[in-house]
């Protein structure tokens, strides 16, 4: 009986002792970071940062940024590159700013494409009759009116269509099925792979949609052509499909699809919006927060990017609320026309390139406003071990983590490769690729609690870097 009951009770402490986390290390501890005396001075806007939280989370801002976001998307929708919705949501984002009596609103004007779907529709017609869900991607060209009809080839990469032989790619059409690992490496399947497949002599490229998950959802985006090659139609099917499509081939069946699509392509005028909350002792230096304000024309553009969009609305405007004047320049940018090229960052870039000396450090959120877990930067170790000391803040949020990346973010990737230090917002988002570029892409994405977690914790963070006495070295 003795013997028994101990072998139980030490079981139960092997088990407790496991049970038990290990305390992760800091990336401050992890680098070595020895910042100085500028430790000391970031830890003193602990106050600050639970006096931000609390009015966010629990005070008067609570549910502020999901009801404007909600406000914002239930009126305007779905915001494509070039449209006229798209310019009335920018107007009426730059009137919510000014309600806010925040007066330093500009906007820039931006030359953007304007891509119109039109008809889509693929059929397979052999071996049997199946209606197949289709999206086409961005930019694409159109079919003939009547369609393609063609056989199929199936390949998981650009290796195994480069070691096919032309002649049985000619007058095909390509499907990659690539298995989602990450966003990173898998979506050159949908950006570069029509432009292959013409290479190759296909005429048209389908891809197994870029996400891990699927409820027989395509997941559309932008796709590139090269000039010098003839350009195909281009178009997502679901995961769904292209499995079924997949495991047909592999039994040696013969599989024609017949795909319809049209599409217009113009140019328009669009405009990036920037709100200045101008500094108190270096007004023309610019900690930059941002989120994209056009969407796809699918879905209602509430995840990507409305929430990106409305946390970096609230950054100044909280600031201002609570009488929190950094000294530096707070700049908050909306870009316009990312999901067709980045093309509102490359203007501002080229616009302001004389001026980019001045950006102490930019941020963007474009990969969800889930709950926060940190920040993903770029920038030198310096740099980094600067922000992993401000990080050191929000452990009451769970929001420490720094994660180390030569280019986070989308648009201000432009910014950084000309060597400016930045981050985008690291957040729980593992489920963000299951709803991206398709039509659900709503509101029912978004999480009142965690949008006002991750407004509270964009809104401290940039006031502490546009606050700080030293600069974000480069």
């Amino acid at each position: 009986m003795f013997v028994l009951v101990s072998k139980v009770f030490l079981l139960l402490i092997i088990s407790h002792v496991q049970s038990v986390p290990k305390k992760v290390k800091s990336y401050s501890e992890l680098k070595s970071c020895d910042i100085g005396d500028l430790a000391d001075e970031i830890a003193s806007y602990d106050t600050v940062v639970k006096d931000i939280i609390d009015y966010v989370v629990s005070g008067p801002f609570k549910g502020k940024t999901y009801d404007e976001l909600a406000k914002f998307v239930d009126r305007f929708g779905a915001r494509p590159s070039g449209s006229k919705v798209l310019e009335d949501s920018i107007d009426y984002m730059i009137q919510l700013t000014r309600e806010e009596e925040i007066k330093h609103v500009v906007t820039e004007d931006v030359e953007v494409p304007h891509w119109i779907r039109g008809t889509e529709k693929l059929t397979m017609v052999h071996p049997r009759i199946k209606d197949i869900a289709l999206l086409g991607l961005g930019k694409s060209v159109s079919t003939p009116p009547n369609g393609i009809s063609a056989e199929v080839v199936v390949v998981h990469n650009f290796d195994e269509l480069e070691k096919t032989p032309d002649k049985d790619v000619e007058g095909k059409i390509v499907l990659y099925d690539p298995k989602f690992t990450t966003y990173g490496e898998t979506v050159v399947y949908r950006s570069q792979g029509a432009a292959k497949a013409a290479a190759k002599g296909a005429v048209a490229s389908l891809v197994r949609s870029i996400a891990p998950f699927s409820i027989n959802t395509p997941h559309t985006g932008s796709q590139y052509y090269d000039e010098k090659i003839k350009k195909i139609p281009a178009a997502a099917i679901s995961l769904e499909d292209a499995d079924l499509i997949r495991r047909m081939y592999n039994r040696k069946e013969k599989i024609v699809l017949n795909i319809t699509m049209s599409s217009t392509l113009e140019t328009k005028i669009s405009r990036n919006t920037l709100i200045d909350l101008k500094g108190t002792n270096y007004p023309e230096k610019l900690v930059i927060v941002s989120g994209h304000i056009d969407s796809w024309d699918v879905g209602q553009g509430a995840m990507d990017d409305g929430g990106g969009l409305f946390v970096s609305w609230a950054a100044p405007v909280v600031l201002k609320r609570l009488n929190l004047r950094p000294k530096r320049t707070l700049r908050s940018i909306f870009w316009t026309a990312e999901e067709l090229g980045l093309i509102g960052a490359y203007a501002y870039e080229e616009k302001h390139r004389k001026e980019n000396q001045n950006i102490n450090f930019i941020m963007e959120s474009d990969e969800g406003t889930f709950a926060p877990r940190g920040l993903v930067v770029a920038g030198t170790p310096k740099a980094r071990c600067i922000v992993a000391e401000i990080l050191k803040l929000f452990e009451s949020v769970n929001a420490t983590t720094l994660v180390e990346s030569d280019s986070p973010g989308s648009d201000i990737a432009v910014l950084i490769q000309k060597g400016i230090p930045g981050a985008s917002l690291h957040n729980a988002n593992e489920r963000y690729f299951w709803f991206h570029h398709t039509e659900g892409d709503t509101m029912n994405v978004e999480d009142p609690d965690e949008l006002d977690l991750c407004t509270a914790f964009w809104t401290a963070v940039a006031y502490i870097i546009a606050d700080i006495s030293a600069d974000i070295p480069r």
